[in-house]
């Protein structure tokens, strides 16, 4: 009798709410000694209290598959079926984040698409840390936000088998929903604005840099075509000094040969006229010697 669904339970899914938890965990919650000692007879204004002394959440653990207070928690929900009302008033509740988490993971389980979307998105934001006990006992962290993202997108979650539910966008088309807005947004869009004037700060930038790069290759080739003249007329003049040069040393030279072969001339001429002058004396008859 302490295991059973209140008679006046709705089904869910076609099903007995129990029943969205499998049977072997299922039994081993009927047989562990905090569904016994803390969950008998216990309704739904009790269940707030036995979820604020809640301090961390989880599936089963240990080797001979023990659950948690939590999912005992979530399997006597499922038997009593509380109000939506308290669901929700579960979900809304800042001060206690157990609270909260165990509200979203019941209606996960039990609410429709449209109700999905509309009470756990939202605790997206919410950003607090959760101690969750793991398969081998062990604890660790994690956020409110990524267990509420385990919610929406993982099929599986604490070894419980979430009920599909419709895409989102499929739910947008057909106008059942709007379309999700980001929390992030306003600052994604400060982010462009920032960026845009960074764009156009570095635009200009780059627009006074080209006139100035332009304009320094202009001065740039004037230089060189300045040097190139100046070059140019150096090497006329170089060019002109070499051929006056060169013209002065041939001249030299010339000067050099003439006034060497003019002193051979004038030494050729001296020795004939020294050789005739010698040859017209021996020829000439001696006068006698008069003692």
């Amino acid at each position: 009798m302490a295991n059973r669904t209140i008679a006046d339970a709705k089904s869910v899914r076609g099903t007995n709410p129990q029943y969205l938890i499998e049977k072997i965990i299922r039994s081993r919650i009927y047989d562990c000694k905090f569904w016994k000692e803390e969950c008998f007879a216990l309704t739904a204004e009790l269940m707030v209290d036995k979820a604020m002394e809640l301090r961390y959440i989880g599936g089963v653990f240990g080797g001979n598959i023990k659950p948690s207070p939590f999912l005992c928690l979530i399997l006597k929900m499922l038997q009593i079926q509380p109000e939506k009302d308290i669901v929700v008033e579960f979900i809304k509740n800042e001060e206690f984040k157990y609270v909260r988490a165990l509200g979203a993971f019941y209606m996960r389980l039990v609410g429709t698409s449209l109700e999905c979307y509309k009470y756990l998105e939202p605790l997206l934001v919410d950003g607090r840390k959760l101690r969750r006990l793991t398969r081998e006992g062990h604890y660790e962290l994690t956020h409110m936000d990524e267990f509420i993202d385990d919610l929406l997108r993982e099929e599986r979650v604490f070894d419980i088998i979430m009920p599909r539910i419709q895409k989102r966008i499929v739910l947008e088309e057909n106008n059942e929903i709007e379309a999700k807005i980001s929390v992030l947004e306003d600052d994604l869009d400060d982010d462009f604005d920032k960026s845009d004037e960074e764009m156009a700060d570095i635009s200009s930038k780059d627009k006074k840099d080209k006139h100035k790069s332009s304009r320094d290759e202009k001065d740039r080739d004037r230089e060189k075509e300045r040097d190139r003249k100046h070059r140019s007329r150096n090497e006329r003049g170089d060019k002109g000094r070499d051929r006056r040069s060169r013209s002065r040393d041939r001249d030299r030279e010339r000067d050099r040969e003439r006034r060497h072969r003019d002193g051979g001339d004038r030494r050729d001429r001296d020795h004939r006229d020294d050789h005739r002058d010698r040859e017209r004396n021996r020829d000439r008859p001696r006068k006698p010697d008069y003692y």
